[in-house]
């Protein structure tokens, strides 16, 4: 909990009409026009846009074991300046983060690197290895409190062991995220199977390889009473399939990635092994689909899958290269070029779909291990977990400038919109941007008018 006081003035909170916040011991202690306070730090937020604390439900942290491609530490500090709070980790550790050990390991690393709070995600089978379950209840009653369980990288095929999985969770309201790839249909696939797989030569990997799995897991949910999440949804028949399960009353939600609304298949062309992903890029038409589906709430969230890789893992022939790609410092900037910026959402949009609803299938939205409540209102008295963004800037993505330990981000010399200013983690600053601190002390009635250009006059 923080003690410092610190005054947000002249926010847009949710792009709204301009407000301070004042955060005090870790919360929003008041909002309102014309805030003053004795001896707090101030910011000047003119200009800026004021969201709750990020939240992603897919990040990978490698640690334990891969710590060459990324540490807790550093992903933190990569979700921090990307404006996130906290981050679900995915359980694809060496050791598999399959056993109360573990991810009590992970939840403890992520408490002592204070960048973001760390939510590990638990195995659902163990090893990762789809033959029997690992041990779920254990997990959720460990010290991580874990109520999100996936084998993400693999596929939970077995529809047995599925229906099983989803039955055991269902006793402490826990979610089963699936990475929804049929192993058979998928073999030795590089790439969205089509005319360009074809003429580059590289193995396709179909579509229904992924809509067959969603389709019979929304079923076994809706069979069961028990909640699926779709990991990482990348065409248009996922799409159609969520929507009319959602339609029915079915108990499923899903995520896209910020590269699935953003790049095409079009980029493998150049074989370069930074486009080497998992589900692969897909069609101009899959990416129109799954931002109309963003949109219309049939996609609940945006969650990164953000997947660090040491150079030696991606600088290498395309069919050598680990599947994966960077995301937590870029996502915002891609959801503001792809949908805040061809209006197909709002900033109030924008909050919902990558803090209020992960928050929400994360469980961490309510009362939390440890205190972290996440994906809360900018309210009084609420946790003061926020983000504020400037979208009227704009900059060239350096993956030398990352603060992750990997480079391996597809936006390599692109040009993306907006950028996080400042995040503040339970009113704690974990990430400041730029120069617009000052004493409160030194605040006059002149110096609170707002230069109109979002500088301090």
């Amino acid at each position: 909990m923080s003690s410092e006081s610190i005054l947000i003035t002249g926010a847009r909170v949710l792009g709204q009409e301009p407000s301070d916040l004042l955060l005090r011991d870790g919360v929003i202690a008041e909002t309102g026009s014309g805030l003053e306070a004795a001896g707090a730090r101030v910011l000047d937020a003119d200009g800026l846009i004021a969201l709750p604390g990020l939240v992603d439900l897919h990040t990978h942290l490698r640690e334990p074991g891969r710590e060459d491609a990324e540490t807790v530490e550093s992903g933190t500090l990569a979700a921090a300046r990307g404006g996130f709070t906290a981050v679900h980790a995915m359980a694809n550790t060496e050791p598999v983060a399959d056993t109360a050990g573990v991810v009590e390991q992970v939840w403890r690393l992520g408490s002592e690197a204070g960048h973001a709070d760390v939510r590990p995600v638990g195995a659902v089978t163990v090893g990762r290895e789809g033959r029997r379950l690992a041990e779920l209840g254990a997990m959720a009653d460990s010290a991580a409190g874990v109520r999100v369980f996936s084998d993400d990288g693999t596929c939970v095929s077995d529809a047995v062991l599925m229906r099983r999985a989803l039955e055991y969770v269902k006793a402490f309201d826990g979610v089963i995220a699936q990475h929804a790839q049929e192993p058979r249909l998928t073999e030795g696939a590089q790439m969205n199977e089509g005319e360009l797989s074809g003429r580059l030569g590289l193995r396709g990997w179909p579509s229904v390889a992924e809509e067959a799995i969603i389709a019979r897991d929304v079923l076994l949910a809706a069979h069961v009473g028990s909640r699926v999440h779709i990991c990482h949804l990348s065409t248009r028949g996922s799409v159609e399939i969520v929507r009319l399960a959602k339609q029915r009353g079915l108990p499923v939600t899903a995520e896209v990635t910020p590269h699935h609304l953003l790049l095409t298949e079009d980029l493998v062309a150049t074989y370069d092994p930074r486009y080497k992903v998992n589900p692969p890029l897909r069609t101009a038409d899959d990416v129109a689909a799954v931002r109309e589906g963003l949109a219309d709430g049939t996609i609940d969230i945006v969650a990164t899958d953000h997947a660090p890789h040491p150079v030696e893992d991606k600088d290498c022939e395309w069919d050598a290269a680990a599947f994966g790609m960077l995301g937590l410092e870029t996502a915002l900037s891609v959801v503001q070029h792809t949908m805040v910026d061809t209006g197909m959402l709002d900033w109030a949009g924008v909050a919902d779909r990558m803090s209020y609803a992960p928050a929400r299938i994360g469980r961490c939205d309510t009362a939390a291990v440890g205190g972290q409540v996440h994906g809360r209102p900018l309210a009084a008295g609420e946790p003061a977990n926020i983000v504020l963004v400037d979208p009227a800037a704009s900059g060239i993505v350096d993956p030398r400038a990352s603060s992750s330990l990997s480079r391996n981000t597809p936006y390599a010399g692109m040009k993306l919109p907006g950028e996080v200013v400042a995040t503040f983690l339970r009113g704690r600053v974990t990430h400041s941007f730029g120069d617009r601190w000052r004493d409160s002390a030194a605040m006059t009635t002149n110096s609170r008018q707002r230069s109109p250009k979002g500088g301090t006059p």
